[in-house]
C-alpha cells in the first residue's frame, strides 16, 4: 500500500457486486488509503454493496435515484453533512432496457432512447454539478464508457449513442470545472464479465473475440482499471483532464482481428 489516496474522500456510484468495474475501483482506491462512501439504488443492491463496503471501512451507504433531483439532492447534502467536502466521485451508472441491447439499433424506442440517456449520460452531469459544490480544493470525476461509443459494436445500440453524449459531456464539463481545479476524465475498458456487460447480446463472443485480438491478448482486468482509477484520483493525476483513457488490452487501436483469426 502506497497510500496514494491517504486523505482524500471519495463517493463510488454503481457497485452492483463484487464483479462490477465499479467495485475495482473502490478496492484499489480504497487499498490505497481514501476514505469511500457508496451510492446504490433500491434494497436487493443495498444488500449486495453492503458487506462490500463494510470491508473497505465505509458505513455511508446512500439510496439514490439518479432520475430524481430530490432524491441526489438529500444524497449530497448527507455527504456534505457527514465530510463537508469531497475529492473525487466515480460515475459507473448506465441502464437500457435489456430487450434493446440485441438486433438493430435503428429499433431503438423513444422511451428507452430518452431513459437510457438520462441515466447513461445525463446524470454524470448532475452528479458533477452538485459534486463541484463539495470541491473548494479541486477533485477528480470519473465516469465509464466503451468503444461502442467510436465504432459499431453488434447489439451495444442505444448505449452506444449513450456513450457517446457521455464523452462528449466528460469535455465540456472538463472545460467547465478546470478553473475550479477538478479533473473530468472517462476509463474505456474493454469488454468485462459484469452484470451490465451480460446484459449485452452476444456478450461472451464479444468477449473471447476481444481477448483473442487485443494487442495484450487479453482484456482488462479489475486491478488494472482500478489501477487507472488510482492515478486519476490522485495527485499524480493533477494535470490530467478531458481524456478518454483506454483500459481495454489496445483493442480500440485495431482494425482488423489479428491474422490467426482473419
Amino acid at each position: 500500500m502506497a497510500h496514494l489516496l491517504k486523505g482524500k474522500r471519495g463517493l463510488v456510484m454503481g457497485v452492483a457486486n463484487d464483479r462490477s468495474i465499479a467495485w475495482g475501483i473502490a478496492k484499489a482506491c480504497a487499498d490505497e488509503g481514501a476514505d469511500l462512501a457508496f451510492s446504490y439504488q433500491g434494497e436487493a443492491f443495498g444488500k449486495r454493496l453492503a458487506p462490500l463496503a463494510e470491508s473497505v471501512g465505509s458505513d455511508l451507504m446512500i439510496d439514490v435515484d439518479v432520475t430524481s433531483p430530490e432524491r441526489m439532492d438529500a444524497a449530497f447534502a448527507m455527504i456534505a453533512d457527514r465530510w463537508g467536502k469531497l475529492d473525487f466521485v466515480v460515475h459507473a451508472i448506465a441502464y437500457s432496457d435489456k430487450s434493446e441491447l440485441t438486433g438493430r439499433f435503428r429499433d431503438t424506442t423513444v422511451e428507452n432512447f430518452k431513459n437510457s440517456m438520462h441515466i447513461s449520460c445525463y446524470s454524470f452531469i448532475d452528479v458533477g454539478r452538485r459534486a463541484a459544490e463539495l470541491m473548494p480544493d479541486g477533485g477528480s470525476l470519473i465516469t465509464l464508457t466503451f468503444q461502442g461509443s467510436q465504432t459499431v459494436i453488434p447489439n451495444y445500440n442505444v448505449m452506444g449513442v449513450a456513450k457517446a453524449a457521455l464523452e462528449t459531456s466528460v469535455k465540456y464539463l472538463a472545460n467547465d470545472l478546470g478553473p475550479q481545479k477538478i479533473r473530468v476524465n472517462a476509463i474505456s475498458p474493454g469488454p468485462m464479465k459484469t452484470l451490465a456487460g451480460s446484459a449485452i447480446g452476444g456478450a461472451r463472443r464479444t468477449f473471447k473475440h476481444a481477448e483473442q485480438n487485443t494487442p495484450l491478448r487479453e482484456n482488462a482486468t479489475l486491478e488494472a482499471i482500478g489501477g487507472t482509477a488510482v492515478y486519476l484520483n490522485s495527485d499524480g493525476g493533477a494535470c490530467t483532464t478531458g481524456e478518454i483513457i483506454h483500459v481495454d488490452g489496445g483493442y480500440h487501436i485495431i482494425g482488423m482481428p489479428q491474422f490467426d483469426n482473419l
